[in-house]
């Protein structure tokens, strides 16, 4: 991990940092939206960033979800962005530890991300075929939604991830 990096909640001045971060992160792809819309969802939402030498390094969003029927908690990880200048220095892996620890605080029996599985793999997650998201994913996808268990004295959860507003975008779900 990087030297002097600090990783703490998101304030309202991090705002136009993220607002360049995310379009320097992903070129290719417009998060900005979802991030913007995820962040005035403070009551089930969990912004951290990642700072060096005063620089938001790095930013990464959690989203308490839920199964239809059931009363545990489920985070959904993601977006994730890391300043090009900062990959491959430990910014990105600090942020999904110290988010999962919290979530994990907070009452998540589970987390779940739509992504890399060689990248995820390392905290943990494993694809995962209990816990169907939101929309159908490609059948190439299938690999990248995954999952890791935050509390092992929980039975596993099966069914549906129920997601906020932010997410129900079928465009979120699909190349």
């Amino acid at each position: 991990m990087i030297e002097g990096l600090e990783v703490r909640t998101c304030l309202s001045s991090d705002m136009p940092s993220i607002d360049t971060l995310y379009p320097d992160a992903f070129p290719d792809e417009d998060l900005l939206p979802l991030v913007q819309d995820l962040l005035t969802l403070r009551s089930v939402t969990l912004s951290l960033v990642g700072i060096v030498d005063r620089t938001l390094a790095g930013h990464v969003v959690f989203t308490a979800c839920s199964i239809a029927g059931t009363e545990q908690k489920i985070s959904l990880l993601g977006p994730l962005a890391v300043a090009p200048a900062w990959q491959s220095k430990g910014i990105g892996s600090a942020l999904v530890r110290e988010g999962l620890q919290q979530v994990a605080h907070d009452g998540a029996v589970r987390a779940c991300v739509l992504g890399d599985p060689a990248y995820y793999g390392r905290f943990g997650f494993a694809p995962e075929a209990d816990i169907m998201p939101p929309y159908p994913l490609p059948t190439e996808w299938t690999g990248a939604w995954q999952s890791v268990s935050l509390h092992n004295t929980e039975p596993p959860p099966h069914g549906t991830l129920t997601v906020p507003e932010a997410w129900r975008q079928p465009a979120l779900w699909a190349p």
